[in-house]
């Protein structure tokens, strides 16, 4: 099963997403997703590569957040398909079985479509306000994970969901009880200034009920 914590990158320049990754791994991050929008193809090839090292080195999960071609060139684990991307069987085609394909969801009818499509698992948001993401969805809250778990319970829909979307340490017990099986986080990690501690309180609430 995935793990329950994603980062999801963050900066402006190939330097800083590479500082604030690096932060993370070291921090016990173990599953990234490298998000580096409206920048030219090179320097997302020139991240991408740098980040592939470092998650090999630190035996962590590495997706390429949009860009299919760019996993593909760099042998990433996988890719995250917003709703407007690739389609997830074009997506497979180009990949293969192994990889990891997570989409992106905000509605019940979201996670239907993106499930019967193949999608390994789904970013399912935004829980609240974030400033992380441009034209924001509709903010689900605590009620709206509720309500979509449920229906997914309903129509025996096992896709693994993860909450997204301005998440803090306060609010992981209460999400992980609407039936979620991780988080994918950003800013809470990148503007920690204590990311390992924060980091290890966080895997502690993410796996507080479960037996390994």
């Amino acid at each position: 099963m995935f793990n329950k914590l994603q980062y999801i990158s963050q900066g402006e320049t190939i330097e800083k997403q590479l500082h604030n990754i690096h932060q993370a791994l070291d921090a016990g991050c173990d599953w990234i997703q490298m998000r580096f929008k409206n920048q030219p193809f090179e320097n997302r090839l020139i991240l991408a590569e740098a980040v592939k090292i470092l998650c090999e080195e630190y035996k962590s999960n590495f997706i390429i957040n949009d860009d299919v071609l760019l996993a593909q060139k760099m042998g990433a684990d996988g890719v995250h398909l917003g709703l407007t991307d690739m389609s997830i069987p074009e997506a497979r085609a180009i990949l293969g079985d192994r990889k990891i394909i997570g989409a992106t969801a905000n509605t019940f009818e979201d996670v239907v479509f993106q499930s019967k499509n193949g999608c390994d698992y789904i970013g399912l948001g935004p829980f609240q306000f974030t400033e992380t993401k441009e034209k924001l969805s509709p903010v689900l809250g605590n009620d709206g994970y509720v309500s979509i778990l449920n229906k997914m319970k309903t129509e025996n829909i096992t896709t693994p969901i993860y909450a997204i979307g301005g998440i803090t340490l306060e609010n992981i017990e209460s999400l992980i009880k609407t039936g979620i099986h991780g988080i994918a986080v950003s800013g809470i990690i990148t503007k920690s200034p204590e990311k390992e501690k924060l980091v290890q309180q966080l895997y502690d609430k993410l796996y507080a009920n479960v037996i390994i």
